[in-house]
């Protein structure tokens, strides 16, 4: 399989990991045009399926380091198979909500709150979990991870939509805060499954990236017919779908929510990787600097601040600002 040997290419790795994370929001606003968004996580958690075979058979598969995915899979104890599944559930459970926020506050809010807030927490299980890293500056990227995230919310805020946008606004933004919790806790848990000190000659019945991605999404696929059924019939907000109208919808709008998955997958996948050599800790943080790329796309492409006033523009430049001092500090730690 292919494994990276260097802190450079693990960083590399890192950041496109944070443009997929940022970015395959956009899949789930391009489909909202004319697909609930209950509808449209169907096809992602398909996307992320198949895409989890793809990297498996592809680069899973290539390379004298590691065992190949097939092996690696059948020689796989239930232990660790257990402990993927189960990062893969609550990371379903967070995903979820972050969608329902996404469709009730906007990109430029969901993402920067919700992933912001699994930043921050997640570090700090996945440092005590494996301590790998400069702690100090690690401690202090986080501090402006915090603050960056502080003046989103604050931003988010003081955007008045009025009437029963406004009401929607407040509930994207709990909805934000209940998926950041939930989402800084499932990676802890696919890492006590792989053997992520040493992916060339992994410990037998331990996971590496590929396996654990491909059961990850299993986690997911699975969990979805519970929590996603759920959604479907008791939405946050809207009537409830059937399955009927799922079936109803074009190829197009179908495939938009597949590439969204699939985008994901390839961030994630990519986490896993570099976290033989960048640790745990970093590689989630840098991969959750995914709010920024997303607030990026909320603010810029999709304008979901027009009209808003000048001190909300300022609140904004200063999210972005103290998210890349942030993430310059992550890098650094972990060097």
């Amino acid at each position: 399989m292919f494994v990276v040997e260097n802190y450079l290419l693990a960083v590399v790795f890192c950041f496109i990991t944070m443009l997929c994370w940022g970015s395959w929001g956009n899949t789930q606003k391009l489909a909202g045009k004319t697909w609930r968004y209950e509808l449209f996580y169907w096809d992602y958690v398909i996307g992320m399926v198949l895409f989890t075979l793809l990297l498996g058979f592809t680069m899973g598969s290539i390379g004298t380091e590691g065992r190949s995915f097939v092996a690696d899979l059948s020689q796989a104890n239930y232990e660790s198979v257990l402990w993927v599944l189960l990062g893969g559930v609550i990371f379903n459970a967070s995903n979820i909500l972050l969608s329902a926020s996404t469709s009730l506050a906007g990109m430029a809010v969901a993402f920067p709150l919700g992933c912001g807030l699994a930043l921050v927490l997640g570090v700090i299980n996945n440092y005590l979990e494996q301590p790998k890293g400069n702690t100090l500056l690690l401690a202090l990227g986080v501090l402006f991870v915090v603050l960056a995230v502080v003046c989103n919310g604050i931003a988010a805020g003081r955007v008045s939509k009025g009437g029963e946008q406004n009401k929607d606004n407040k509930k994207g933004i709990i909805l934000a805060v209940v998926a950041g919790v939930l989402m800084s806790t499932f990676y802890r848990f696919v890492v006590k499954g792989m053997d992520i000190d040493n992916f060339e000659q992994p410990a037998a019945g331990m996971l590496t990236p590929y396996s654990a991605i491909f059961i990850f999404s299993m986690g997911v696929l699975l969990s979805n017919f519970l929590f996603n059924t759920w959604v479907m019939k008791r939405p946050f907000v809207g009537e409830p779908v059937s399955y009927g109208e799922y079936f109803k919808g074009s190829l197009s709008t179908h495939l938009v929510g597949v590439l969204g998955g699939m985008i994901w997958c390839l961030g994630t996948a990519f986490s896993y990787i570099a976290a033989g050599k960048a640790g745990a800790a970093v590689s989630y943080a840098l991969g959750q600097g995914a709010p920024m790329v997303a607030a990026f796309w909320g603010v810029f492409i999709w304008k979901e601040f027009r009209g808003a006033s000048k001190g909300v523009s300022a609140l904004l430049a200063l999210m972005f600002l103290l998210f890349i001092v942030g993430l310059g500090l992550i890098v650094a730690a972990g060097n």
